[in-house]
């Protein structure tokens, strides 16, 4: 495994992260134990979970399933950077009492004691916000924040799915109160979604924030969806079935699969790699439902994408350009 440091902060990370949402919905307690372990035997420390994570009825179940494992011993927990996130409402019922959601101080010292509670650890490393809340100010998240970390609860605040123009925000109004501010930017980003480099991208960098790409695959589209599909394997379904339905965007991923197949090239694999080469990336997500996909998204990382075939890939799924030349002179 290869290793970088998070943002601007002396914290090693490897190049993949690894993502638990399947971890309960998708895979079972035991399922889920193996590919963590098999996670960090490769060297993958950065595990990035959510409260939320679980879905429904069973909110928190992947935070639970994580706090079993380290509950094992074996110095799993002291080897794992612990990635969280808070937002989401965390009723059963789909009805949040009050102040049972978002961003207050007083859902922010909650759920914090929550999952920690459920992951059965003191301390989480890297405490995220699932996204923006337009009704806290900042100086009131900090506040929170920097309470927290006071405590030893958390060491590090990152985001998720924020725009440019809130990551500058938080992070002066965080410099003006003497805190540390975000160090991370977890988005959506990959070779079929590059909106994030106009804005996103470039406001993480200013800021010291290393990105942390979520569906890398795509939902899957960037797989090999359809070369599965003619084999009688898995069908395509959520986004990547969605954008199958039109034909010109199919033609783009049979495209981009011919690509890749000439260049003797898997198409997951090719489009972890191409992530890997991406300024300010510090490392996709991949979320394995089994140990076999945790393996192909491995070899990843060792792949080396020639300026032939990068150039290629550019012309198949061309970036929109930086901001503002993207929608203007």
């Amino acid at each position: 495994m290869e290793y970088t440091q998070l943002g601007r902060t002396g914290l090693k990370v490897g190049r993949l992260v690894l993502g638990t949402m399947n971890f309960g919905p998708q895979t079972d307690e035991a399922d889920s134990h193996a590919i963590m372990d098999a996670a960090l035997d490769a060297g993958i420390n950065l595990f990035d979970t959510a409260n939320v994570y679980g879905w429904g009825e069973n909110k928190g179940r992947t935070e639970t399933i994580i706090g079993n494992w380290f509950a094992k011993g074996g110095e799993r927990r002291d080897k794992v950077v612990l990635a969280t996130k808070v937002y989401g409402n965390m009723g059963a019922d789909g009805e949040a009492w009050p102040n049972h959601d978002k961003l207050s101080a007083v859902n922010i010292r909650r759920a914090v004691d929550a999952s920690l509670k459920r992951l059965q650890t003191d301390y989480i490393d890297l405490y995220q916000f699932h996204h923006i809340d337009r009704s806290t100010p900042f100086e009131e998240i900090w506040q929170a924040i920097d309470v927290l970390v006071q405590q030893g609860k958390i060491l590090y605040a990152g985001s998720s799915n924020f725009p440019g123009y809130k990551i500058v925000q938080a992070n002066e109004i965080a410099a003006r109160r003497g805190s540390y501010g975000l160090v991370s930017e977890q988005c959506l980003y990959n070779l079929a979604e590059r909106r994030a480099e106009m804005e996103v991208i470039p406001a993480a960098q200013d800021y010291g924030l290393g990105v942390i790409p979520w569906s890398p695959l795509h939902g899957g589209l960037l797989g090999g969806v359809i070369k599965k599909e003619a084999q009688g394997g898995r069908r395509a379904s959520g986004r990547a079935a969605e954008t199958l339905a039109d034909p010109t965007a199919r033609a783009q991923i049979q495209a981009y699969e011919d690509l890749l197949d000439k260049h003797g090239v898997e198409p997951g694999e090719a489009a972890l790699a191409w992530l890997l080469t991406r300024p300010g990336v510090t490392g996709p997500i991949v979320g394995p439902r089994t140990t076999e996909q945790l393996a192909s998204a491995l070899r990843a990382v060792e792949l080396k994408l020639s300026e032939e075939l990068l150039t290629s890939l550019d012309e198949i799924f061309p970036g929109p350009g930086p901001s503002p030349e993207a929608f203007a002179w």
